[in-house]
């Protein structure tokens, strides 16, 4: 059975991408990327919704730039490994092989996906993720907070759950991103 893990960066003040949609003060540098490469790992599965993987499937081709630092190349192949589900009503293809379209959301699916899972699965993107927080999938939240507070935009977090949590993991990274890592405690 795999976990339900959401996991992205965000602002101090709570943001995965500013007002104006810039999110470049979260992009990690060569010790973060490693660590990150480390934490997908386990990852079988990626869901995405539509912006989210608009912006992901830049990984698909990765590898082919040239001089790509290793973390870079590591990334990529770590991502091409993974299954890709996408969440979109309007997409009509994607890149990959190991990538397909759904055009809804359902828990009931997504609970059937994480019970019959070898691995665990990332849902990324806020409004994705959203969904999945509410319908109580979530199991684990990683947050890279980074180095800034951009005063609005695309919430991390939707504002009308609550999900108690205890933190399992921590670390700082030299650039100012600092990691956390939360379980999500079962309902009382």
């Amino acid at each position: 059975m795999g976990r339900l893990i959401y996991s992205m960066i965000t602002s101090l003040d709570g943001y995965v991408s500013g007002p104006d949609g810039d999110f470049g003060w979260g992009a990690p540098e060569g010790e973060s990327h490693e660590f990150i490469n480390e934490r997908m790992r386990s990852i079988g599965t990626y869901l995405y919704g539509r912006r989210m993987y608009d912006t992901m499937v830049y990984w698909e081709t990765a590898h082919t730039v040239p001089d790509q630092p290793p973390f870079i190349l590591e990334w990529a192949r770590i991502w091409q490994a993974a299954d890709k589900i996408v969440y979109s009503t309007t997409l009509n293809e994607v890149a990959g092989e190991r990538t397909r379209i759904e055009r809804t959301f359902g828990p009931e699916t997504v609970r059937k996906l994480k019970a019959e899972a070898d691995h665990d699965i990332a849902v990324a993107g806020p409004h994705l993720a959203a969904h999945a927080i509410r319908a109580g999938l979530v199991e684990e939240y990683q947050l890279f907070v980074g180095p800034a507070i951009v005063g609005g935009g695309t919430p991390f977090l939707p504002g009308d759950v609550r999900v108690d949590l205890d933190l399992l993991d921590e670390r700082r990274f030299g650039n100012g991103v600092v990691y956390l890592r939360y379980g999500a405690r079962a309902p009382a």
